[in-house]
This record gives C-alpha cells, structure tokens and sequence, in this order.
C-alpha cells in the first residue's frame, strides 16, 4: 500500500472533510434523490440526474479519502531540524528578480495550498527546495520564464 506523507493539520483536515461528507453531504444527497423520485418520471427529471451526478461525487470523494486518511504517513516537523530543506520545513525565500519575500511550508501533496502557503512536496518549487540550504538559490521553471529564489531561513515549526 502506498504511503502519504503529510503533516498532522493535513490529515486533521482531510478526516473532517471525510467526517462532513459521511454525515451531512450523504444523508442530504440521500433526501434530494428520494424527493425528486417522487415528482415522477425519471428519464426526464433533471433534479434526479443531478442529485444522482452529485452522489457519485460524493461517494467517490468519500473513498478517496478512506483511501488517503488510512495510507497516511504523519511527519511531525517540529521533530525535525537541520540546516537543509525538508518535509516539514517553513521555507522564507526572496524572490531574486522582485525583491519580493515569500514564506512557504513543503508538506504532501492532498494537504496543499498555495494561498495558505503550504506546496506540495512533489511541486516544481518544493523539488528545487529540497536539501537546499539558507544561503542557497534555486531556479524554479515557470510560465513567463526561469524564476530564481535565495533561501533566507529555514524552520521546523
């Protein structure tokens, strides 16, 4: 079975998801699905088509979840320290064509998000990071061209 690294916050996360859709979205989608069978014919009712679509995504979502949250592997990274880059690390980069300071957390890859600041382990950036130390810069490919970036700190919290 493979292993999903993430922090604890991300497997809290997921498993209140998982929680909400067991409890709220299902029974919910349950309902809309017996209500619309009661309008009758069926190959022409959207609202049952719809309410079916939306049960499959809900189930479908549900597994994957099982699937991650029972697959993960939780890394604590105030347990860690170093001076290099790792799983875990909150990173404070500058942006060496901008000046622009930018602070990110590497963590895996179902818990991201980059308007929280938290990339994913597998990304571009994340890749570049990793057993960098401060002082280091790195070239991250992106859309409009290379962007360079300088470590400027490095923790576990």
């Amino acid at each position: 079975m493979q292993k999903f690294p993430m922090t604890a916050s991300g497997l809290v996360a997921l498993e209140d998801e998982l929680r909400h859709l067991k409890a709220q979205e299902r029974p919910a989608i349950i309902r809309a699905i017996a209500e619309a069978r009661a309008h009758g014919d069926l190959s022409e009712n959207a609202e049952y088509h719809a309410a079916r679509e939306r049960q499959s995504f809900i189930e479908g979502r549900i597994a994957e979840l099982e699937e991650i949250t029972s697959a993960a592997e939780v890394i604590d990274p105030t347990s860690l320290s170093g001076d290099t880059v790792k799983f875990g690390a909150t990173i404070h980069l500058v942006d060496e064509d901008t000046d622009i300071e930018v602070t990110y957390q590497i963590v895996g890859m179902h818990e991201a998000d980059v308007k929280r600041a938290r990339l994913s382990v597998t990304s571009p950036l994340a890749k570049a990071l990793i057993s960098k130390r401060v002082g280091d810069t790195v070239a991250v490919p992106a859309p409009g061209g290379d962007r360079s970036y300088e470590i400027l700190k490095i923790s576990y919290v």
